[in-house]
C-alpha cells in the first residue's frame, strides 16, 4: 500500500536529514578564493529553508501535492549534485533519495 501525500513527504524529509549534512559546521562556510561551483553554504541552507518550511506546513495539517514532493527531491538531488562538484561528496544521498 502506498503512502498517502503527507506521509511520503514526512518519509522524503526524513532521507533528507539522514542523507545531508545539514548540521556541519565545516561546510557552513563559503569557500571563498577557491573555485566554487555553487556555494556549499548556500546550497544547504536552500535545502534546510525548504526542509523546515515542509515540517511546518505538515505540522499545520497542510497536505503537500505530488508536485510539491517531486519539486523537492528534484532540488535535492540538484543539491547533491552541487556538493559533489565542490569535492564534496555524500555517496548515500542520491541513492537513498531515489528510493
Amino acid at each position: 500500500m502506498k503512502p498517502d501525500r503527507s506521509a511520503a513527504m514526512k518519509m522524503l524529509i526524513a532521507q533528507v536529514l539522514q542523507a545531508f549534512p545539514l548540521d556541519n559546521p565545516e561546510l557552513a562556510v563559503c569557500g571563498s578564493g577557491k573555485t566554487c561551483e555553487g556555494c556549499p553554504k548556500k546550497l544547504l541552507e536552500i535545502v534546510d529553508s525548504e526542509i523546515r518550511y515542509w515540517q511546518s506546513e505538515l505540522d499545520h495539517g497542510e497536505t503537500p501535492t505530488f508536485g510539491d514532493i517531486e519539486k523537492l527531491a528534484k532540488l535535492c538531488k540538484n543539491v547533491n549534485r552541487g556538493l559533489k562538484r565542490n569535492g564534496i561528496i555524500i555517496p548515500s544521498a542520491v541513492k537513498r533519495l531515489q528510493d
